[in-house]
């Protein structure tokens, strides 16, 4: 596993959430951090199936735009009662011609469960990968996972994405409802973060 020990990445996401959460969790390692939406870059279309080829997708093309080494993430929930939808297609489900509404895309996938009549608990996971690419093609891949249920109605205004319904495992609130250093620490991407950190410095 290759040491990183350069002093800038680029993020390459357009994501401001992921961007926070990233930039958090990379702060004690001193290195300057920007991003893809920050630097102007064009959002690569994301033509894989897994989240490792989504994720190895938008990585290769910060680098090839910036000469940088580059972290990128995809990310997504995957739902049992749904057959692990939306997964790679999380943010595709909260798509409109307004741009993304995920109030909308979880009300859809609680109406999907319960036409399905999935059994409780309906179990889920939040799925994290990075992809850390460097200028010379060389690449490291971590994933992370946080299990935990689907729960209705949304609760609290915290985080992004499906937070607002997604109740980690041994917690009796939603990610929506928890303070971001609480979150930060138990998430799908600290974990991931976790695995990459043994590389950094």
């Amino acid at each position: 596993m290759r040491k990183f020990t350069e002093k800038k990445l680029v993020i390459a996401t357009h994501n401001a959430g992921k961007l926070a959460e990233i930039q958090a969790l990379m702060a004690p390692f001193g290195i300057e951090v920007t991003s893809a939406g920050e630097l102007g870059l064009d959002e690569p279309e994301e033509t894989e199936t897994t989240f490792i080829g989504n994720a190895r997708i938008k990585a290769l093309a910060a680098v090839k735009a910036t000469g940088l080494p580059a972290l990128a993430d995809d990310s997504g929930i995957e739902i049992d009662g749904l057959g692990g939808a939306p997964g790679v297609y999380t943010a595709d489900w909260a798509e409109t011609p307004n741009g993304r509404d995920f109030k909308m895309a979880m009300t859809k996938s609680w109406e999907k469960l319960e036409e399905a009549k999935a059994p409780f608990p309906r179990t889920a996971r939040f799925c994290c990968t990075f992809v850390l690419a460097w200028p010379d093609g060389h690449e490291e891949i971590f994933e992370g996972h946080a299990p935990g249920e689907i729960v209705w109605p949304m609760r609290g205004e915290e985080g992004h994405g499906y937070d607002p319904i997604f109740q980690p495992n041994g917690y009796d609130i939603t990610f929506g409802e928890m303070a971001a250093d609480e979150k930060n620490r138990i998430s799908h991407r600290a974990r991931a973060f976790e695995k990459l950190v043994a590389i950094l410095g």
